[in-house]
């Protein structure tokens, strides 16, 4: 495969248009329509559907484009930090990141992201799902307990734990009653193995209230609405206040908030940068660190 024609098919694909393309690049339109009718010649398929004033790209087209963009912004970005003899960080930069973790931190942490490497455009998409950030074209994802997946690798930033907390005036049920607990959708809502100042217990809930956020479920304990088990990062600053108080942590695994990047790739500079802010900003990985950051910034 001709690899300059794979990049003068890229640029219209980026473009919309063999006249924006050409315009952009300052390149003769006629040159730029020649390249990709060899391109899609040598790979016997239509790459763009041609009308009288539209350019669309076919399906085939849009495959080999979202296999390829990324691709070749490496080789130019690399190309480019060779001639210039540095490894400056330049170009975009694609993030997903948890709901939680991007409002407790990482606005600062991207804000002060491009303050250092300008040259930088950050894009990061705030969401719980599970993306597939190979075929969706994400460069790094912060998730929280991930599975395995092969095609990844990465680090843990930081890890947490859980604990039961409730407002002081909700005492710590007795063994065998009943406490109401503010939950999610998708708890469980039979009740908390927990380990409490009298020692293991589980204790039984009445789900009185759902809420779909963590700081919702948060703002409702703080109500004396009911007990909720969440991250001690995220009720930290309400314990040492004395505003909550903690019946016992979860007798469940740590939660691990994971840096993930494709195995595949060579880890580019602004992968690294990124990742290098993210160690700055919790040099031990630990819960304490995420509540004192996030207490810092109000």
């Amino acid at each position: 495969m001709d690899l300059l024609a794979l990049a003068d098919f890229n640029l219209v694909a980026r473009h919309g248009g063999f006249g924006r393309a050409a315009r952009a690049a300052d390149r003769p339109k006629a040159t730029l329509s020649r390249r990709v009718g060899e391109l899609e010649a040598s790979l016997g398929v239509r790459l763009f559907e041609r009308g009288s004033h539209t350019l669309k790209l076919t399906e085939e087209g849009r495959a080999l484009f979202k296999r390829t963009e990324t691709l070749l912004t490496e080789l130019e970005e690399a190309a480019t930090s060779i001639a210039s003899g540095g490894d400056t960080p330049r170009g975009r930069l694609r993030v997903s990141a948890p709901m939680l973790f991007s409002q407790m931190a990482l606005g600062r942490i991207a804000a002060e992201f491009v303050k250092r490497y300008p040259q930088v455009r950050l894009d990061v998409t705030t969401e719980d799902r599970a993306v597939d950030m190979v075929e969706e074209g994400y460069d790094l994802v912060i998730r929280v307990n991930p599975d395995p997946d092969e095609r990844l690798v990465g680090r843990v930033l930081i890890r947490d734990r859980l604990v039961v907390v409730a407002h002081p005036d909700l005492p710590l049920p007795a063994m065998g009653e009943t406490a109401p607990a503010v939950l999610r959708p998708s708890s469980d809502g039979t009740g908390w193995d927990l380990v409490t100042p009298r020692g293991e217990m589980r204790i039984a809930v009445d789900p009185v209230l759902r809420l779909g956020a963590l700081t919702m479920v948060r703002d409702a304990v703080r109500a004396c609405t009911g007990a909720a088990m969440l991250p001690f990062s995220l009720v930290a600053d309400d314990l040492r206040k004395g505003a909550l108080v903690s019946w016992g942590h979860a007798k469940a695994p740590p939660i691990e908030i994971w840096a993930l990047y494709p195995s595949r790739r060579l880890l580019s500079s602004r992968v690294s940068a990124l990742l290098d802010l993210l160690k700055e900003s919790f040099p031990e990985g630990q819960a304490e660190e995420l509540a004192a950051f996030a207490g810092s910034g109000r």
